[in-house]
């Protein structure tokens, strides 16, 4: 993937008014120099949720959520970072820079087209579902209306073998195309046919609501496999796509929860009655990129499967993808149906209401997890505790670090006893380390503050900051800052913390730039100034005591005699 470059991000982010970006999307209330409105990001009652024009950049003091107008918009609007930056770029009347390699050129122009050839075979297929009765026929009793045909772009592949071959391969080049997109196939003597024959087409959308892939279903149960999908190509891998993520985020601006099920036709339909967060796997298991991508989208995350034995094993999979990414703040719940029965029969049946119902009654994660494992196992036996213990321990060790992983490792250890002091034993006495002496404000610490609060603080210092070689927490990362300050005299806040987006630094410097600093542009570029003056006393002393520790081991050369006098005098000079 080309990278952009920093210089663009910086003045992208100087062009962009964030308090402008966020407000077209959250109602904003100005308080004194800042704007505030409840978090979009968590549910709260109060605003805590705030939005700073002179720093660029929002932060949530109660989820802790933050960022620049580039991570609001992925966030916000779950777009991802190339497509958050040409947003911004739109919208400030800016070019993105394109990598400039031919390689890289090629493949730009290679998908480009893959992107436009499966644009026309999805109009090929729309275009004929409104000449097919049959198909018409197969969607109108199916009670698919014609919004939700519209919505879906749902079409119909012409049965022959030669219709969309003959209608868009016109010549060597898209006959190309169109089977890299995955749309021919080839039979042993080398002739190439239409991959989807008398089939309702179901488009695959990514993120950007472009065609990627086609799914298509048969209408008559000996008609061949119920589902065909597209092969992998360069666009579409399917455990990565979810069918209907699109369509999900069009339908709702916040997006509360995702219903996952097995079928295009359990999407389509929960969407006809109202039910607009369902998406359905590709014809594969859910996998950890599934798991990945529905957590970004929404904090609970539904799995709807068939209640026979291969919709829990469906469910079992499912969980072990979902385990390694539930984070504090993320819920899983596992829906199983009764026996005949999938979304699209029981919506219909029972109604919208009712299938809501239906998921409020769903079992969590955490019991799922452990009604699976002690499903064969005899708990009433010490054998049973520790083999449950021993298929336990290795999957609860996969959960993030946090409040849910703690609880689960206290729930297998109630239900087995392992970990627990025995009965009438003691507990050991905690031993408590001696108090420790309280800190001084680290000057580390209070400089990068500042330097956060106003960037252009840094230009006071008229490059006085021989600080490097200083053995203290943070130094270098001070220095990091007050280097890219010098190249960029006029960033703001919000991007010169871009610079640090993904690193584990990330958020200690968003939670000190959210601190709302006593003072003025004065008082913080003397309170600067005087920092980096006692780092540099600091530097110094450091290297006095470097110098007076090798002369009580082995002694000094005049070299060194001359290089502690002049430290020396620099320190009293200091004081």
């Amino acid at each position: 993937m080309a990278r952009i470059p920093d210089a663009f991000i910086d003045d992208l982010l100087a062009r962009s008014d964030i308090v402008e970006v966020v407000g077209s999307r959250v109602p904003l209330k100005r308080q004194g120099k800042e704007y505030a409105a409840r978090c979009p990001f968590h549910d709260e009652r109060s605003a805590s949720f705030t939005v700073s024009p002179t720093k660029q950049f929002y932060h949530c003091f109660g989820c802790g959520a933050h960022g620049t107008a580039i991570s609001f918009l992925m966030n916000y609007d779950r777009l991802e970072f190339l497509d958050a930056v040409e947003e911004l770029a739109k919208r400030a009347g800016m070019e993105v820079p394109r990598e400039t390699n031919p390689r890289s050129q090629q493949q730009q122009d290679d998908s480009r087209d893959l992107y436009t050839a499966l644009d026309a075979a999805s109009r090929f297929f729309q275009k004929h579902l409104e000449g097919s009765d049959k198909a018409r026929a197969y969607l109108d009793g199916r009670g698919v209306d014609a919004d939700t045909r519209a919505r879906f772009a749902i079409g119909y592949a012409p049965d022959g073998y030669s219709a969309l071959k003959d209608a868009l391969g016109k010549d060597e080049r898209r006959m190309k195309l169109l089977d890299r997109a995955g749309l021919f196939s080839k039979n042993d003597r080398g002739h190439v046919y239409d991959k989807f024959r008398d089939r309702v087409m179901f488009p695959i959308f990514d993120r950007r609501g472009r065609v990627i892939a086609f799914g298509g279903r048969v209408m008559q149960k000996d008609d061949g496999p119920k589902y065909l999908n597209s092969p992998e190509t360069a666009l579409f891998h399917k455990g990565r796509e979810l069918y209907g993520l699109w369509q999900v985020r069009q339908a709702n601006q916040k997006i509360e929860r995702l219903i996952v099920v097995e079928g295009y036709m359990d999407v389509v339909s929960l969407f006809q009655f109202g039910v607009t967060q369902a998406v359905a796997t590709l014809g594969t298991a859910t996998t950890p990129d599934h798991a990945e991508l529905l957590f970004r989208n929404a904090p609970d995350v539904y799995f709807c499967f068939d209640g026979d034995n291969a919709g829990r094993k469906a469910g079992w999979r499912a969980l072990e993808s979902v385990l390694p990414r539930m984070k504090d703040g993320r819920q899983a719940f596992f829906l199983f149906l009764p026996d005949g029965e999938d979304p699209d029969t029981i919506v219909r049946k029972e109604g919208a209401e009712a299938f809501d119902t239906r998921l409020k009654q769903a079992t969590p994660l955490s019991q799922f997890f452990f009604d699976e494992l002690t499903r064969e196992i005899n708990l009433a036996t010490l054998d049973g505790k520790a083999r449950l213990a021993e298929r336990a321990r290795p999957m609860l060790a996969q959960i993030p670090d946090g409040a849910f992983g703690d609880l689960m490792k206290q729930e297998l250890q109630r239900l087995t006893g392992v970990g627990r002091a025995p009965a009438g034993m003691a507990p050991a006495p905690v031993r408590r380390a001696p108090t420790a002496p309280v800190q001084k404000r680290s000057l580390v610490r209070a400089a990068i503050a500042l330097l956060l609060q106003q960037p252009s603080l840094a230009a006071s210092l008229e490059g006085h900051h021989a600080v490097a070689g200083l053995r203290l927490p943070g130094i270098e990362l001070l220095l990091e800052l007050l280097d890219l300050v010098q190249q960029r005299p006029d960033i703001s806040t919000g991007a010169l913390l871009q610079h640090f987006d993904g690193r584990e630094e990330q958020a200690a410097l968003h939670r000190l730039a959210a601190i709302d600093l006593p003072g003025d542009e004065a008082s913080w570029a003397q309170e600067l100034h005087d920092a980096i003056t006692q780092l540099e006393k600091q530097l110094l002393q450091q290297r006095v005591g470097e110098l007076q520790a090798k002369q009580r081991q082995q002694g000094l050369d005049d070299t060194d005699k001359y290089e502690l006098r002049e430290l020396l005098k620099a320190l009293a000079a200091m004081r």
